[in-house]
């Protein structure tokens, strides 16, 4: 440990500085988690370097839920929106937790398409969960919380939203979900970062196929290549869950019977929109 750092912990300004933290945080309407409390989600244990300490706000009890995290380029068409909201919709009516990061583009419309289906979704931030970024996304925070959602980082409040900090909270993205559903991604982009990390934590790849002659369609197609599950619609997700969290799901949704008939009373519960030719 650097001399200045032992000096701080000795003199007892760590502690002083931990417990001011808390108090601001708890002041925010937030909670911090470590590792060691029961709320820390059980599927981050599982990755390698997990975060030490999470700041939260809205419900802990939702970071442990299934859920699919939604991540794209920043700046998609508007198919791509389109096909993020609508995927994201049928995901969340289906009660599966929808994670991404509140980034413009994908992100954004994610989160809209789970609070539409009034289902819950959880955002991963970059900064300190006082720090709205991009601004514009304001109310969209507002509104995740409202509708029983949650805002995760890492970082102590206050962090403002410096560019290597992105990278570096998509583990928390891919390790929290049972799944990465990959929407426009260009070949250098971060949505490819955390493809890589959810293929390095044994997490499924879903990705939505787009137009070859677009640069954004060159990381979804190329996941498909090597093996992502090439993904339409809802069902393509549902029929690829592990079979304890299809099962845990469909009991919540009074889905029973045969397989058959819990596939037609799984699909009959939501009207599936398709998205017509001038959104497309």
């Amino acid at each position: 440990m650097p001399a200045h750092s032992a000096q701080f912990v000795f003199d007892g300004n760590a502690r002083a500085a931990a417990e001011d933290e808390l108090n601001r945080t708890l002041e925010n309407g937030g909670r911090i988690l470590s590792p060691s409390d029961e709320g820390y989600p059980e599927r981050l244990r599982e990755i390698y370097g997990p975060p030490a300490v999470l700041w939260t706000r809205g419900s802990v009890e939702l970071l442990s839920r299934p859920g699919i995290a939604v991540v794209g380029t920043r700046h998609p068409s508007t198919y791509g929106s389109g096909i993020a909201e609508m995927l994201a919709r049928d995901l969340a009516a289906r009660n599966l937790v929808i994670l991404s990061g509140m980034a413009r583009g994908v992100d954004t419309s994610a989160h809209k398409g789970a609070l539409a289906a009034k289902g819950r979704t959880v955002a991963v931030w970059g900064t300190g969960i006082d720090v709205i970024y991009p601004k514009e996304n304001k109310r969209l925070a507002e509104q995740i919380v409202e509708g029983g959602g949650t805002i995760v980082s890492e970082y102590p409040l206050g962090t403002f939203p410096a560019p290597q900090n992105f990278p570096v909270r998509n583990r928390i993205l891919s390790g929290m979900s049972i799944g990465v559903l990959v929407i426009k991604a260009a070949e250098h982009s971060g949505t490819r970062i955390t493809a890589r990390l959810a293929m390095e934590q044994n997490r499924e790849i879903y990705a939505v196929p787009g137009n070859v002659t677009n640069k954004n369609a060159w990381g979804p197609n190329t996941l498909i290549k090597q093996g992502a599950k090439l993904t339409a619609t809802w069902e393509d997700v549902w029929e690829d869950l592990p079979t304890p969290v299809r099962t845990q799901l469909e009991q919540e949704l009074g889905v029973t019977g045969t397989d058959e008939s819990k596939s037609k009373q799984t699909a009959s519960l939501f009207s599936e929109t398709r998205l017509t030719e001038h959104e497309i």
